[in-house]
């Protein structure tokens, strides 16, 4: 039995998703002439209460359409230093938008408006970019699925709306906060300029993303989609597994959540470990002591069937999702407290 536990995208469509996707009705995406895109792009957008949706293949392409509707070339985002869209996107904001970053050091992740506000360039200071955007990651992946509080996302609004700024929310695991926060779609819709949402980590899809935002911004990112490749054709089988996964595996992240908790609470008290990080949804991310190689760790839990990932700098990652069930978190369980070094 082999678990993989080195992200939550490595879930496949359940059976009950696949025949969903099987009966799907579907038409020409490029000529918005499929019912199902359409249907699900209605529902995403009405969950959040924003005036349209639009589907993407992945996170980082309704990302980076994002950006380049929120800035010009020469301008600044305003981020914390461990976000996806400045670590993880292959550099994607300056090749596709001309844009640069100014990272501040937040908490695993999470910014402040006092950060925010003191990291706003004098739009008359013409030596220094213009800030133009501020981007936020909710859960935080580097942070280790850590979540934002709505009154610090409230906060940091004023400060766009009183210095002109974009506010962009990179929901990836959206979901897995507003399970942990019990929070609801339309706080986070009346807040934001734009939001991306994944359908391929928690929710189990197969593939897909959704950009959401005002009707005008979002038929302006119908050409960004289609300069960055992303028009799809017949895509309702792909948006009937969103659809399926909005009516079924919202409130099973639960789940997930306790297991990662689960695991925390073991790893805590193995005497190889340094560090747990707080864990609040699915990413779990520990420290081994530092006479211990990570790499000997992941061979180790790989002998015993178990995959996980490193995060550099002797930081390792463990990551629940619906693939990953009771009896093998069990398994998981009993192992690593059996393990020695």
């Amino acid at each position: 039995m082999e678990i993989n536990l080195i992200s939550d995208t490595v879930t496949k469509p359940s059976p009950e998703m696949l025949q969903a996707m099987f009966n799907a009705k579907v038409g020409d995406d490029v000529f918005k002439q499929d019912p199902t895109v359409n249907a699900f792009e209605k529902m995403v957008a009405d969950l959040f209460g924003m005036e349209a949706a639009l589907f993407f293949p992945t996170g980082t392409m309704a990302n980076q359409t994002a950006i380049k509707l929120n800035t010009n070339p020469g301008d600044q985002i305003i981020c914390d230093k461990w976000s996806h869209i400045h670590l993880y996107e292959s550099g994607g904001a300056s090749a596709n938008s001309g844009v640069n970053f100014n990272l501040l050091d937040g908490n695993r992740g999470m910014i402040t408006a006092e950060q925010v506000k003191a990291g706003i360039n004098d739009p008359e200071f013409y030596h220094a970019p213009l800030s133009k955007m501020v981007g936020i990651e909710n859960t935080t992946n580097k942070g280790g699925g850590a979540c934002y509080e709505l009154e610090e996302l409230k906060k940091i609004k004023q400060v766009c709306v009183d210095n002109n700024l974009k506010y962009h929310l990179d929901g990836a695991r959206l979901w897995n906060a507003m399970i942990a926060k019990k929070q609801q779609p339309k706080q986070f819709g009346e807040l934001f300029d734009t939001i991306s949402v994944c359908f391929s980590k928690g929710l189990g899809c197969p593939i897909g993303s959704v950009l959401l935002s005002d009707a005008e911004t979002m038929h302006r990112a119908l050409r960004i989609r289609k300069i960055f490749g992303g028009n799809m054709r017949q895509s309702g089988y792909l948006a009937a597994a969103g659809i399926y996964a909005l009516q079924n595996n919202i409130n099973r992240l639960e789940d997930d959540h306790r297991r990662a908790k689960e695991l925390g609470e073991v790893l805590q008290q193995l005497p190889w470990i340094e560090k747990v990080a707080t864990v609040e949804t699915n990413i779990l991310i520990f420290e081994v002591i530092k006479a211990l190689n990570e790499k000997i760790v992941i061979e180790k839990l790989k002998s015993k069937g178990i995959l996980i990932s490193s995060m550099g700098q002797g930081k390792l990652r463990m990551v629940t999702h619906l693939d990953y069930r009771q009896v093998m978190h069990e398994y998981v369980l009993e192992a690593l407290e059996k393990i020695t070094f």
